[in-house]
């Protein structure tokens, strides 16, 4: 991330309660202070609504849609015809004054006086959105002719420090990398305690950029790096875009296990065996351990208007928000206690989520060792009419729980290839943490 002097205005992670009538001096940065001039979090959907002329009420969207529909004309051809940004043009600050400001509080409280991480989730996809659009701003132009969208999140991670809900935050990010269509955009959190900012998350989401229609892909801004600094950013950025093509060619949906993953299931297959009974369809439970089928938890949104994003499909992160809270669900049924998030990482976003459409949420508990838990969300659209089901995401959280975990168990195949899954995202996780 580039340092905070160049930033402009525009983890185990633990939440503790805290007394309403009571608020944490230390909470309260200097820089958040009254008549202090800076981006609040809350504003930053409304500045978007500005770039891309969104409509503000949803009986108009189908006027607003029609009026982006000719902005097509002010689309490069190529990217040579764009000029090149550096990391700087798209950096941003924004404030979310919990501390400060406790007229806030209410929207990021739980029922445990806790911060719902899942309100934070939406927070930063709104603000990677804002980065890219800082990033391909043309001052000529009252109006954005992009579609910025996301395509992933590659990586959320927590750092070990308490997320504190009477203290103010602060969000900084700017764009890493770029190619000829896609945006990599890095955030960071911090909370203001004791005197002093401590970091809390860092992020990376991935963008891309599309006609006004969002109907084919729009070249963007090239990215030139500034010093050696930004060059080592840029470069992680190339890493990091290999390192996304080389897992999803290694995918479980495209090619057998490795011989070392092979010879696991197995030998999971060999302990649930009833040695009493010369079968192959005989199994038994072992000792402390959970069948994935009862690791399970599902639920439905109706999505409405109100949470509809800037484009009139729902917002990204309301799908964020609620994959995570019905995955933290079901870490703390199966725990019996309650979890807190590690890592969100390898979110997909395959299709978008239609206003009207009926959302079904399904949650797996696909792995668990020591005191953690690895949860996988698959989201799909059902047509009731024609009953076609179309994924539109998956979701992967790693949660910490204070006890030791049973062990989750496959039956079948498709639930060994889960249990796979979750296990390479369990030790990825773990890696880059330690």
């Amino acid at each position: 991330m580039l340092s905070p002097r160049v930033l402009k205005s525009a983890s185990s992670l633990m939440c503790r309660g805290f007394s309403m009538g009571q608020m944490c001096r230390q909470g309260k940065a200097p820089d958040m202070a009254e008549g202090n001039t800076f981006l609040l979090v809350s504003n930053v959907r409304n500045r978007l609504r500005e770039i891309v002329g969104a409509s503000t009420n949803w009986k108009d969207h189908k006027q607003a849609l029609t009026e982006r529909a000719s902005l097509s004309q002010y689309l490069a051809q190529s990217q040579d015809e764009l000029p090149a940004k550096t990391m700087k043009d798209s950096a941003i600050e924004a404030h979310l004054p919990l501390g400060t400001q406790p007229a806030l509080r209410e929207k990021y409280l739980n029922y445990h006086n806790s911060v719902r991480f899942g309100r934070i989730l939406e927070d930063l996809d709104s603000l990677a959105v804002l980065i890219c659009y800082s990033h391909t701003w043309n001052k000529e132009l009252t109006r954005s002719p992009l579609s910025i969208v996301t395509a992933l999140v590659d990586k959320i991670d927590m750092r070990k420090n308490i997320i504190y809900p009477d203290c103010d935050i602060k969000f900084t990010g700017h764009v890493t990398w770029v190619g000829k269509t896609s945006i990599e955009a890095k955030m960071h959190m911090s909370q203001y305690h004791n005197g002093t900012y401590r970091d809390v998350l860092d992020a990376t989401f991935v963008m891309v950029a599309r006609d006004p229609e969002n109907k084919r892909a729009a070249f963007v801004n090239p990215l030139k790096p500034e010093g050696p600094d930004e060059e080592a950013i840029f470069l992680q950025g190339e890493i990091n875009k290999k390192r996304r093509v080389e897992l999803s060619t290694a995918s479980l949906l495209k090619v057998a296990p490795t011989a070392e993953e092979r010879t696991l299931v197995h030998n999971l297959f060999l302990n649930t065996l009833d040695t009493r009974r010369v079968s192959f369809h005989s199994r038994i439970l072992p000792p402390n351990s959970v069948w994935m089928e009862d690791a399970k938890l599902k639920g439905l949104e109706i999505c409405h208007p109100q949470e509809r994003n800037i484009f009139n499909r729902i917002f990204g992160g309301f799908l964020m928000r609620k994959a995570y809270e019905l995955g933290r669900a079901n870490a703390c049924a199966f725990a019996g206690c309650r979890p807190t998030v590690v890592a969100v990482d390898d979110i997909l976003f395959q299709k978008p989520v239609e206003i009207g459409s009926l959302l079904m949420l399904s949650s797996q508990v696909c792995y668990t060792e020591g005191m953690h838990v690895q949860v996988r969300v698959h989201t799909e659209v059902l047509d009731p009419l024609t009953r076609q089901h179309s994924t539109t995401n998956v979701f992967h959280f790693t949660f910490h729980v204070e006890k030791e975990v049973p062990s989750v168990v496959p039956q079948s195949y498709g639930e060994s290839m889960l249990y796979l899954d979750g296990k390479r995202h369990f030790d990825e996780t773990m890696r880059t943490q330690s």
